[in-house]
């Protein structure tokens, strides 16, 4: 069964000074040893991206130069599995944004759950649960679900 990978996951993935890495390495390993794929899309890639390349002093971000950034999006792309833009993921994504009246940065999740539901992908690994609860087909786990 396969899951995406919330950004907020990317991102502890690849920084081992977060508090929450070990939980995250150790969450995705136990899925990937288990033969479970873990996706990504290119939207999460580039939240991440986002995140990574922002100055350390400016709103979470970590102030990576591209260099450093570039190398751990290539880890992402190595062990993870992308799930690719398409017509039918951005009608979907269309129809859960007026169907669920979601507004303002929930965007950005529902265009994650369209390419779930495009992709047959129906679990999300997450630190913001409450961010997934409206969409019914899909289930969204912590990692410590995952790793327990």
């Amino acid at each position: 069964m396969p899951y995406m990978a919330d950004t907020n996951i990317l991102l502890r993935f690849i920084a081992p000074s977060d508090p929450n890495h070990i939980l995250v390495r150790d969450a995705i390993y136990s899925l990937l040893i288990r033969g479970e794929e873990v996706c990504y899309t290119s939207q999460n890639l580039a939240e991440f991206w986002n995140v990574c390349t922002r100055p350390s002093t400016a709103r979470g971000g970590f102030g990576l130069s591209i260099e450093e950034t570039d190398f751990r999006a290539q880890i992402i792309e190595r062990y993870f599995t992308f799930l690719p833009d398409s017509e039918a993921v951005h009608t979907e994504w269309r129809r859960l944004i007026v169907d669920y009246k979601v507004s303002g940065v929930k965007v950005h999740d529902a265009r994650m759950v369209a390419s779930m539901y495009v992709h047959g992908v129906s679990h999300i690994m997450t630190f913001n649960i409450d961010d997934f609860t409206r969409y019914t087909e899909i289930t969204a786990h912590h990692p410590t679900d995952v790793t327990s």
